[in-house]
């Protein structure tokens, strides 16, 4: 029987799975690689990796993972986990294997659901993205637009006043109250309330929105928001508790104390998945390190 078993193998999970490895506990991680920063083109805001491929950086953690003998790196998903009286874990992998182990950390990530407006995928992850603090200095004193409504709408639009003094909020038909009208106008957001029926511009680079009406506008670059759903019901399976997403955040999580644990003994959760903050690379390390001590902590208690 493993230690812990790590599912998932992003930034919190391979957090997770080094602190374990240097603490020699018998790790297992399953990742079925499926990071949802793969499609951006660098990382940002994560200190020691500023403009590092995530590609690159998932390699890089890979190879520094092998260098423990007690960390199992393997390719595949689990695909059911239940856990047992004496408080054991037992995760089924979808070619039918199963693994035993003592600690449980979830690590899957999330999936981030966008605006369905036509010219979005091709440049999610580059020129349209969900958070300024990870992308705005990429796109800095460029024309940009803030595709949303409401308070969330206004409080993207002035986060992103720091990256560019060229703002837009695009609330695609939605309505703001005279407080939040007046905000805009205040911090110098332009407002345009026009629906939107597409992103125009080469390849995967943004030139304009279009609206409904035929008219345009010229952005570089768009920000959107952006709601975080859980990838599988393993954590649900397993007893833990998940959060209602609310307007501001947009995230369905996993609830956790400070300790990454979910309120079941020895299972634990980090990363996006687990996060009651919108979402970050430096965040994920950070919980996957915490979670990844707690397992350590619940095993050398003596299970």
């Amino acid at each position: 029987m493993k230690e812990c078993i790590v599912v998932g193998g992003g930034a919190a999970g391979m957090s997770a799975a080094l602190t374990l490895g240097r603490a020699r506990l018998d790790t297992l991680v399953v990742d079925a690689g499926r990071q949802s920063n793969l499609v951006a083109t660098t990382l940002g805001g994560l200190l020691g990796h500023e403009g590092r491929p995530p590609a690159e950086f998932y390699e890089a953690a890979r190879s520094e993972l092998a260098r423990y003998a007690s960390v199992e790196l393997r390719q595949g998903e689990v695909t059911r986990a239940k856990r047992a009286d004496d408080g054991s874990f037992t995760v089924t992998l979808g070619d039918g294997r199963q693994e035993r182990a003592v600690t449980v950390v979830l690590a899957l990530g999330a999936e981030y659901r966008y605006p369905r407006v036509s010219g979005i995928d091709e440049r999610w992850g580059g020129s349209v993205f969900h958070c300024p603090f990870c992308h705005g200095w990429e796109v800095r004193d460029r024309p940009l637009g803030v595709l949303a409504s409401g308070a969330v709408g206004v409080h993207g639009a002035l986060n992103l006043r720091a990256f560019s003094d060229r703002i837009t909020l695009l609330t695609n038909g939605g309505n703001l109250t005279g407080p939040q009208r007046r905000q805009l106008a205040d911090a110098g957001v332009g407002l345009d309330e026009r629906r939107v029926s597409g992103l125009a511009g080469p390849g995967s680079q943004l030139r304009s929105v279009r609206f409904a009406d035929g008219g345009e506008l010229a952005v570089d670059a768009l920000l959107v928001k952006t709601i975080l759903h859980q990838r599988s019901g393993l954590a649900r399976d397993l007893g833990a508790s998940l959060t209602e997403p609310d307007d501001m955040t947009g995230v369905e999580a996993v609830a956790v104390d400070p300790m990454c644990r979910t309120g079941v003994p020895g299972l634990f959760a980090a990363g996006d998945m687990a996060t009651s903050v919108p979402p970050s690379m430096a965040a994920a390390v950070a919980s996957g390190y915490v979670a990844g001590a707690g397992a350590v902590a619940r095993c050398a208690a003596g299970y």
